[in-house]
């Protein structure tokens, strides 16, 4: 094992424990290339950066690229593999505005990711393997089964979503306490496919599971995927990220929050995300090893996310208008929820047809068809009604943040009529 991780792994001490052998052998490179780099800076020859530079220092860009962005050229440099600071720093003060709760908890600085799918990589990597299991609701993104069990070999146990129109934390529990000391745990609000969000009732059961599961000697990694963070249309919903709660909960609880910009601002090609921990009693020294571990794996894999990406989401929180325009395209989802709930209502008869699954929300909803497959119906609007839809866990996948408030009752008609024609041939 290499020095530099039999270091980080010193620092970090019993919390090694939840890392993977991966996880255990990762290291950030200080004594490399970089550190080394790092020495030379503020030298007034440095030949030590990998990148190329105007005979007056500034980065040699073509305008061809260059013009096209009104951003300073630094915006072409390498950004690090822990990311630009100015955004890390901006990121972390921004999550104490948008999450209160976090205010006097420790926790540490975000290293940013190539997105959020490229944060479940890194948590997979660094905390997942064949002897580990991946606990997730059954309605959850595929793409975490080929994340975590394609791609590190973890097992899949899955538990029952709702119950009585809630989450069922009591399904979470018993999954949590099945064999095996270690469980990665994947918490999805809003919840993709569904749109749902834990309540301010379903919010404490969940908490207090994990807490019962960590107190019977389960060592748990709860990962809180906030890629839709924010999005929340009615009263009542938990509206901040249970990091802060689970960010000090338990000394066998490891909190990891993975957000961005992806969906939260509406920047879904910039590639830019987050990746932050937490645990009971975590020093400052053990959380600068995770970081350094969680830079490590970014650098073995992508070297550094774009500067581009980030050069940009670092103008944007700077401009007076952030905040002025981020409500306003909130508002256009929020008044497509508010159109569904209202065409719902309106046709009880849809209800003979498909039952609309809990969604208070996030970009989705999901409907379960009565009487036939889903696949069936997703396959019949394509061919006679000229819809698409996407079909998860046994359920039809409504993507209302693509679709026109306008559009919104034809789209819920062709549902309807595509799942009465299959019946009515079943027949």
């Amino acid at each position: 094992m290499n020095r530099l991780a039999k270091e980080l792994n010193d620092s970090l001490g019993s919390a090694t424990a939840f890392l993977s052998s991966v996880g255990r052998r990762m290291y950030f490179p200080y004594g490399g290339i970089l550190g080394q780099g790092a020495e030379a800076k503020g030298c007034e020859i440095n030949a030590t950066i990998g990148m190329a530079l105007e005979e007056d220092g500034s980065p040699l860009v073509m305008d061809c690229f260059s013009r096209n962005i009104g951003l300073d050229k630094r915006s072409f440099l390498y950004a690090g593999s822990f990311g630009l600071p100015k955004l890390r720093e901006m990121w972390r003060e921004m999550e104490f505005k948008k999450n209160p709760s976090l205010r006097g908890k420790t926790f540490s600085n975000p290293v940013v990711t190539n997105a959020l799918t490229h944060g479940l990589r890194v948590v997979a990597e660094l905390f997942g393997g064949p002897r580990d299991e991946l606990v997730i609701p059954d309605l959850y993104w595929d793409n975490y089964e080929l994340i975590f069990r394609e791609a590190v070999g973890c097992k899949v146990r899955r538990f029952n979503t709702f119950k009585d129109g809630a989450f069922d934390a009591d399904a979470m529990l018993e999954a949590l306490m099945a064999p095996g000391e270690k469980k990665i745990l994947i918490l999805n609000f809003p919840n993709n496919p569904t749109g749902y969000t834990a309540t301010l009732e379903d919010a404490p059961r969940i908490v207090n599971a994990v807490k019962a599961a960590a107190k019977k000697g389960k060592r748990i990694v709860v990962v809180l995927d906030d890629a839709y963070f924010g999005l929340v249309y009615e009263k009542g919903v938990h509206g901040e990220s249970l990091f802060a709660e689970f960010s000090d909960l338990d000394e066998r609880v490891l909190a990891v929050k993975l957000d961005g910009t992806t969906k939260e601002d509406y920047v879904w090609g910039l590639r830019v995300g987050f990746i932050s921990f937490a645990f009971k009693g975590a020093t400052c020294e053990q959380l600068r090893a995770l970081e350094a571990k969680a830079a490590g794996d970014v650098r073995s894999s992508i070297s550094n996310s774009s500067s581009l990406g980030q050069n940009l989401s670092i103008a944007a929180y700077a401009d007076p208008a952030y905040d002025r325009q981020k409500r306003e395209k909130y508002k256009v989802l929020k008044s497509r929820y508010e159109e569904i709930r209202r065409i719902l209502k309106r046709h009880p008869e849809y209800q003979e047809s498909f039952v609309a699954m809990p969604f208070n929300s996030g970009y989705f909803m999901c409907v379960k068809p009565v009487g036939v497959e889903a696949e069936a119906v997703r396959r019949r609007l394509i061919d006679g009604y000229s819809t698409g839809t996407i079909v998860l866990s046994g359920l039809i996948r409504l993507a209302f943040s693509t679709i026109p408030k306008n559009k919104l009752a034809t789209l819920f008609a062709n549902v309807d009529a595509a799942v009465r024609e299959l019946k009515g041939s079943v027949k």
